[in-house]
């Protein structure tokens, strides 16, 4: 079935404006290209997408919310102890940064420069991620394994101890060999921190 003749949704048009940012990049990446992309006009993709600055912030959002969704499966599990899910939750933050950085250089640089563009969305991003850590460090207190007087200050300091493995601009260093050791250095030194003292 050709492009044009499948229904237009906006999980399609933000599809195909990834593919399109993969290839152009984007500062060159415009709304014809994705139309074109899709067999459809630009007037079809501005019915979706209001203007360019909307299509943009949009697939940022699709590209950010992968990561709090694969994260969210962490926070969420029950069955396990609040510090392994901490532990667990930095871990598969680090790998999914990392992951992005490795497999598709070219979006993730694209990523990058979008991200600087879209404050609220990255500010909507990292408020769920550091409400999934507080959901963690809550359990841990209500379980009596952590120690924390204010959960959601513990958890954005969490968040920002460990920017090294998850903040873009530290890319560059996710290739090293020692950077998982490094990674489980910090964590043994927080979790340490957290404990609750044994009574």
């Amino acid at each position: 079935m050709s492009s044009t003749t499948e229904t237009l949704t906006a999980e399609r048009i933000l599809e195909a404006t990834e593919e399109v940012l993969r290839r152009h990049g984007p500062a060159k990446a415009t709304v014809v290209d994705v139309a074109r992309a899709l067999g459809v006009s630009h007037g079809s993709v501005y019915r979706h997408f209001r203007t360019k600055a909307a299509l943009r912030e949009a697939v940022t959002k699709r590209w950010l919310d992968r990561t709090s969704e694969a994260l969210a499966g962490i926070a969420a599990d029950e069955g396990r102890d609040p510090e392994t899910r901490l532990r667990d939750w930095l871990r598969a933050l680090f790998e999914a940064k990392r992951r992005k950085a490795g497999h598709d250089p070219e979006l993730f640089a694209t990523y990058s420069v979008l991200v600087g563009e879209s404050g609220t969305v990255v500010e909507e991003h990292l408020a769920e991620l550091t409400a999934q850590l507080t959901g963690i460090v809550e359990a841990g207190v209500a379980a009596g394994s952590l120690a924390a007087a204010d959960p959601a200050a513990t958890a954005g300091a969490l968040f920002h101890a460990t920017g090294r493995f998850h903040d873009p601009c530290y890319a560059g260093e996710w290739k090293r060999p020692e950077i998982e050791g490094e990674l489980e250095a910090v964590l043994d030194l927080m979790l340490r921190g957290l404990r609750a003292p044994v009574r």
